[in-house]
C-alpha cells in the first residue's frame, strides 16, 4: 500500500529559503504569498516574524484547492537590537547606516514558522540567533557592502557569504535561523503534523 505524502509548498520566492529547504531532501514548490507585511507598534520582533509568517502561509493556503493535501510553509525574519526592529536596507546608504550601528553589538534574528494544512492545523514557532560584529570601520563597511551587496537582507549582512568577516562571535541553536529557516525547528513542527523526514 502506498502512503500518501503532502506536497510542501514554501510560501515565499526567496531563493535564500529555498537553498535552505532544499538541504532537507525534500520535494516542494514555490508560491509568492499575496501578503502585505505591515508594521504594528510596540510589536515585540518574535510577535512580528510570527504575525508575519502566520500571514504568508494563510495567503496561500487559502487559494489551495480543497482536494489539494499540501502543507504551507510560512516564514519571516526580523532582525533586532533588543526590541529595535530593522528592516532590509534596500539601498547601500541604509545598509552603511545599520552596520555603522551594529559595530560592536550583539544583533538578534528571530525567524518563525508557521505551518498550515488544507485540513486547518496549525503549527507555529520561533527561533532566535545572535551575531556580534566586531568594531567596525568605515571601510569595512563599505568594502564589505561592494563585495557582497546584502541590500535585500535583513541586518544588512550575507553571513553565509563574507559577511561572516564582519563577525566576532555567534550564539544559537540553528545556524539556520540566522539565514532565514531554522530547519531544526521546521523538522519538528512538520513531525507534529505527521511529516517524517
Amino acid at each position: 500500500m502506498q502512503i500518501h505524502v503532502p506536497r510542501l509548498i514554501l510560501a515565499s520566492t526567496s531563493i535564500y529559503r529555498a537553498r535552505l529547504l532544499e538541504k532537507l531532501g525534500v520535494e516542494f514548490e514555490q508560491t509568492d504569498p499575496d501578503y502585505e507585511e505591515l508594521s504594528v507598534p510596540g510589536e515585540s520582533p518574535a510577535v512580528k516574524a510570527c504575525r508575519l509568517a502566520d500571514g504568508k502561509a494563510l495567503s496561500v493556503q487559502q487559494d489551495l484547492p480543497a482536494r489539494r493535501d499540501a502543507i504551507v510553509i510560512g516564514s519571516d525574519q526580523v532582525a533586532h537590537l533588543d526590541d529595535r526592529c530593522f528592516s532590509k536596507p534596500g539601498t547601500h546608504q541604509r545598509a552603511f547606516t545599520q552596520l555603522s550601528v551594529f559595530s560592536g553589538q550583539w544583533l538578534s534574528f528571530t525567524t518563525a514558522i508557521s505551518l498550515l494544512d488544507n485540513h486547518g492545523a496549525r503549527r507555529c514557532g520561533c527561533e532566535t540567533y545572535r551575531i556580534k560584529f566586531r568594531n567596525l570601520t568605515a571601510t569595512e563597511i563599505n568594502n564589505y557592502l561592494l563585495r557582497d551587496h546584502p541590500y535585500d537582507c535583513a541586518g544588512s549582512i550575507k553571513a553565509e557569504a563574507s559577511g561572516v568577516t564582519l563577525l566576532e562571535d555567534t550564539d544559537g541553536r540553528d545556524v539556520n535561523t540566522l539565514y532565514g529557516l531554522p530547519l531544526m525547528l521546521l523538522r519538528e513542527l512538520l513531525l507534529e503534523l505527521d511529516f517524517s523526514l
